[in-house]
């Protein structure tokens, strides 16, 4: 198929206020650009400047604050005291496979050797489902520990304690109004949970239940902190916010992944050429999770579970080719689903709030990564699904403001199942009541936007007037940047603005031309600068531009150099 070359919708720069004077004495300490760096991301004063940047969790991170923890813990001990079967299900994306390798190799250190259950995404779908249990029933399974889904299985939860199972049940999803009828319920979001940090991803609940059991029942030789590099993984993957305790267990596990005691990691780094021992958390949401969660999206994620637990050089090496290869295969059925939606949208008569598209075509492992694209390009909420015989299954993404989970609470009725949050949800609904939920969300929507400007916001650290910066003062920038790190979601990279520079030269790169290659001037210097995902603008640049960038180091054929990775364009006025 022919790639459309759709211009994005216009971003608006939001550009921080300067740091009040008040505050930039509170933090004199500290150089001038990082004082606006921390204040831009709520840092009031000296010392939680401090605790920010050595990335300490100010929150108490004691698990037996998380309810039923105490509960969980005993139970568990019992069945390995007992020698009872013990069932890990876990889940299929990056999070819950970490949190099921975290937990199997815990068991492991214990003596244990737990059945592994990670359900098959396109014969079973997401989370426990009635078939699963009877069959762990009929195993002799004793006791099931849910990784990272569970907390809305009511009636798989209620099945597997008649048929005589105790269940422990870890996930990090919003409950339901009626909680499971499990054993244990570790889920910081249910009621009553006095645990003071809510943004704990599947792998991080996990963890809370090692580090727990470690501390009633320590083992010679196994601390929790071993399988931190699990945690970073399953964090970031999970695009969870980078603040608070997840950021000081990203930091930690980032310098864990760094060591290169893990196989398979090691293995994965070297196919997506990746230096573990410079990791970042670019290169595991960029790099490693992808390639992770490939396997999930297009067979079973088994094999990312193998790779990750895997102890051998020769099955590491096997294992992270074929994500490598399954990973390929995703990207081209991606932008498949993509250009296909992106063409069906061009040829309609009407453009309601919300984008829908679904085809028997479309592969249901990757339809959430097309809907992500749609709406990254059209800020619009769409929903891409798998058309079957009797159902559409879909993936829905939004924006900030729109609240696609509580629409869909709004359509219940009409849906065979759904859950999510505020920016993503997944749904299943009959094909009959397919126009009906189409016309309520999109009414929905449409009363929801009205006075609304809908446009997305770039939130930008600084403005750098580069033609007046020393060339000496570049380093010390992209010094005080990587302080910022751990980045990400709640914790952003830092993001900065220059106008009026000099395009000397473009040109497209990639395999579609799909993104952008620049030298630009400002002063006497020139740039090096790549604009991902922004080809359009081939042969249109004007002559001088401003930019919304963030400084980065371009690493190539064994060569490094700094560059300026560009978000935004815009014609410098009067251009």
């Amino acid at each position: 198929m022919e790639i459309i070359n759709h211009t994005p919708v216009t971003k608006r720069w939001n550009i921080a206020a300067p740091i009040p004077p008040e505050i930039d004495q509170e933090l004199a300490d500290f150089p001038p650009l990082l004082r606006q760096l921390l204040y831009n991301r709520g840092v009031r004063d000296a010392e939680t400047a401090q605790a920010f940047l050595s990335a300490s969790a100010p929150e108490a991170t004691d698990p037996f604050l998380i309810r039923d923890m105490t509960t969980a813990v005993r139970l568990l001990h019992a069945a390995i005291t007992n020698g009872m079967p013990i069932a890990i299900y876990g889940d299929y994306d990056v999070d819950g496979v970490t949190a099921t390798a975290l937990l199997y190799e815990l068991l492991q250190k214990l003596g244990v050797s737990p059945r592994i259950y990670i359900p098959n995404r396109f014969d079973e779908g997401y989370g426990l489902n009635l078939d699963a249990v009877e069959q762990l029933a009929r195993e002799g399974i004793g006791l099931i520990i849910t990784v990272d889904c569970g907390i809305r299985s009511v009636e798989e939860i209620a099945l597997a304690r008649r048929l005589g199972m105790q269940v422990i049940l870890t996930d990090h999803h919003q409950p339901g109004e009626v909680l499971p009828p499990a054993d244990a319920i570790l889920n910081v979001h249910q009621p009553d949970d006095s645990y003071p940090f809510k943004d704990l991803v599947g792998v991080g609940m996990a963890y809370k239940l090692a580090a727990a059991y470690l501390t009633v029942y320590p083992q010679p030789g196994v601390n929790a902190e071993d399988w931190l590099d699990l945690v970073a993984l399953g964090t970031v993957a999970d695009m969870a916010p980078l603040a608070g305790e997840n950021r000081a267990l990203v930091r930690a596990g980032i310098q864990a992944m760094r060591k290169l005691s893990r196989q398979g990691l090691y293995s994965l780094a070297q196919v997506s050429s990746v230096n573990l021992e410079k990791l970042a958390t670019v290169n595991i949401g960029f790099h490693l999770a992808p390639r992770l969660n490939a396997a999930g999206r297009l067979d079973s994620a088994m094999a990312a579970f193998r790779l990750l637990t895997a102890q051998d050089v020769l099955t590491a090496g096997e294992l992270a080719l074929q994500l490598d290869s399954q990973n390929s295969e995703r990207q081209e059925i991606t932008t498949y689903i993509q250009e296909n939606v992106l063409q069906n949208i061009i040829q309609a008569k009407e453009q309601p709030p919300i984008v829908f598209d679904a085809s028997p075509e479309y592969n249901e492992g990757v339809v959430g990564l097309a809907a992500s694209r749609i709406t990254e390009a059209l800020y619009r909420p769409s929903i891409i699904g798998h058309r079957g015989e009797d159902v559409v299954v879909a993936s829905c993404r939004s924006i900030p403001e729109f609240n696609i989970t509580r629409a869909l609470d709004a359509c219940a009725d009409l849906l065979v199942r759904y859950g999510g949050h505020s920016m993503a949800a997944g749904l299943t609904v009959a094909n009959e009541n397919l126009p009906e939920l189409l016309r309520r969300l999109n009414s929905i929507a449409t009363k929801h936007f009205q006075g609304l400007e809908l446009a997305p916001v770039l939130k930008i650290d600084q403005e750098i007037a580069l033609d007046s910066l020393p060339a000496a003062e570049i380093p010390r920038i992209f010094e005080m940047v990587s302080l910022l790190e751990p980045t990400g979601r709640g914790n952003p990279e830092a993001l900065f603005c220059s106008r009026n520079l000099q395009v000397r030269k473009s040109y497209p790169v990639g395999k579609k031309q799909q993104h952008l290659k620049l030298i630009l001037r400002a002063g006497l210097v020139d740039y090096e600068a790549i604009a991902f995902g922004q080809g359009h603008w081939n042969g249109q640049l004007p002559v001088m531009i401003d930019i919304a960038y963030t400084f980065e180091i371009n690493k190539y054929q064994g060569r490094e150099n700094l560059q300026l990775n560009i978000r935004d364009i815009k014609p410098s006025e009067g251009m």
